[in-house]
């Protein structure tokens, strides 16, 4: 009977699906393929760092030792399994980025639109009550079933067992499945689209924590966690098919529950009622300036929270670089390289090329906001008080540019802190990163420039570039190619010794960038 009252509050929701699926076609591809192509990385890189079985027993015991590792990772319960090495990272820590792009999907599709009152005129025509939600469901199930079947086939092209990676792609759909649920919830609570999403993330990190610490203490706490089950599901070493149906039974429990909760709220607004503001607002938002601080503050301090902790994680995790690389091909590769002090400067390096490519998503997500406050009308309110459009301009450059410049900073102290030592070598292994990550932040603020509709080719241009700069050798692409990488150009501090210029000249194309945008802006129509 529900089904059937359902099916009638839901007319028209086909074709809500075929709006969102058009919506998307550069923001899926994009987040698709750069999660495909670092899975078929890391599947098909164990060979040749650990050619024996010996090798990958002793390099999954020197992570099984080391607390910090299996706190970000997770353990590996098959020390004798290729598999559950070499997918280490995927398993859990990288199913937590495919929650995130759930979470943003969701988001998008219910209380951003709704928000915005896109749902409102939607509703005034043959298009039921719950088809919204509904819409937005069958569009995240549908993605995380096609991600886990590429998943499952990029593990097979890497060299892994089929079984092993049919389990481990079944895993991802699970974590996608669970998470567009988590944010369906998420979304009926306030009638604010950040705080959904903020809710939503705080919730996944909560799991994501329960994990870590059942994994490193209380271990039947690994069984409360969805991230738990993805390694308790034991995809390389006898998986149980089993643990599968947790996935869906708590999808579908997290689906009835959003779906009572939307049936007792009014449209536009949440389960949450809003507080009501002052008055009069205050001087110090008088200037655009102050209130694109205010609209990005509660982004970039969960932004600072999160990479806090997780640099911080990532630095303790470099002194016991040498015990997992103890192959003799490994022991070969630390010699050439200078010994494991110089492997450990390696690593710090290679993790903060991987944090700049994460912090320049918060400088996209600035100028996204901002375009998204456009279209929706804002800019246009904001402008027929006394800002200006070189005000409002230049806010959107300052928060995304000093707003990264302070999260790369923050990440190489939390590393720094984590390895013990030599800090500042750790925020100037930073702050070397910068110049690639404001070049990239430069040109979305270029996107943003020639038209609201186009600042979602930023997040284009990072998929790029993470494709083409960290994932060049494994693709076998030319050198002239993989320049096209900002982040490619960036030396690899500490591990080399810092050179001027390279960074001198992302600088200044960052520079040129910048005023082009501008040039742009300031002639174009507003909206």
């Amino acid at each position: 009977m529900s089904t059937v009252v359902l099916a009638r509050r839901s007319p028209g929701t086909a074709l809500l699906v075929r709006l969102a699926v058009r919506r998307d076609r550069v923001l899926v591809p994009v987040w698709l393929a750069v999660l495909l192509l670092v899975d078929l990385a890391s599947a098909a890189s164990v060979p040749g760092l650990y050619p024996t079985e010996a090798d990958r027993v002793r390099a999954a015991e020197a992570i099984n030792a080391s607390p910090g590792i299996i706190a970000l990772y997770g353990p590996v319960l098959d020390v004798h399994s290729t598999g559950e090495l070499a997918m280490t990272k995927m398993t859990v820590l990288y199913a937590l980025f495919v929650a995130a792009f759930f979470v943003v999907l969701i988001r998008r599709h219910t209380r951003a639109e709704e928000e915005n009152g896109q749902t409102e005129l939607v509703g005034g025509t043959a298009v039921g009550r719950d088809a919204p939600l509904l819409a937005a469901v069958v569009v995240g199930a549908g993605l995380a079933l096609a991600l886990g079947s590429l998943a499952a086939v990029v593990d097979g092209l890497g060299g892994l067992p089929a079984t092993g990676s049919l389990a481990f792609g079944a895993s991802w759909a699970g974590i996608g499945l669970v998470a567009t649920a988590i944010a369906a919830v998420a979304c009926q609570l306030s009638a604010s689209a950040r705080t959904c999403g903020a809710v939503a993330a705080g919730a996944i990190g909560i799991l994501y924590l329960v994990r870590a610490v059942g994994d490193t203490s209380v271990s039947w706490l690994s069984w409360v966690s969805p991230y738990g089950w993805s390694t308790q599901l034991r995809a390389w070493s006898g998986p149980r098919w089993w643990v599968l149906g947790l996935y869906v039974a708590l999808a579908v429990l997290l689906l009835i529950t959003a779906q009572v909760l939307r049936s007792h709220r009014d449209l536009g607004s949440g389960l949450l009622a809003a507080r009501p503001g002052p008055a009069a607002g205050s001087r110090y938002l008088a200037s655009p300036l102050a209130l694109e601080l205010r609209l990005n503050g509660l982004a970039l301090g969960v932004w600072s929270v999160a990479l806090g902790g997780t640099g911080f994680v990532l630095g303790a995790i470099v002194p016991g670089i040498g015990r997992l690389l103890d192959s003799p091909s490994a022991q070969a590769m630390i010699e050439r390289l200078g010994g494991v002090g110089a492997i450990q400067d390696a690593l710090v390096a290679a993790e903060l090329s991987i944090v700049a490519v994460v912090v320049t998503c918060f400088g996209i997500a600035v100028v996204s906001r901002a375009a998204n406050d456009e279209t929706d009308g804002r800019t246009d309110l904001v402008m027929t008080d006394a800002a200006s459009r070189g005000g409002a301009f230049g806010a959107i450059a300052t928060v995304a540019f000093g707003g990264t410049a302070w999260l790369m900073v923050l990440a190489g102290t939390a590393i720094g802190l984590g390895h013990g030592e030599r800090i500042g070598a750790a925020v100037g292994a930073g702050l070397a990163q910068l110049p690639a990550v404001w070049l990239v932040t430069a040109l979305a603020l270029l996107c943003l420039a020639m038209a609201a509709r186009t600042a979602v080719l930023g997040w284009a241009l990072v998929g790029a570039f993470v494709s083409l700069g960290q994932l060049g050798d494994l693709l076998r692409l030319p050198g002239s190619v993989t320049g096209l990488s900002p982040y490619s150009h960036v030396p690899a501090v500490p591990a080399v010794s810092f050179d001027a210029a390279p960074e001198l000249a992302l600088a200044a194309v960052t520079v040129a960038t910048v005023l082009a945008a501008w040039t742009r802006y300031r002639t174009r129509d507003i909206g």
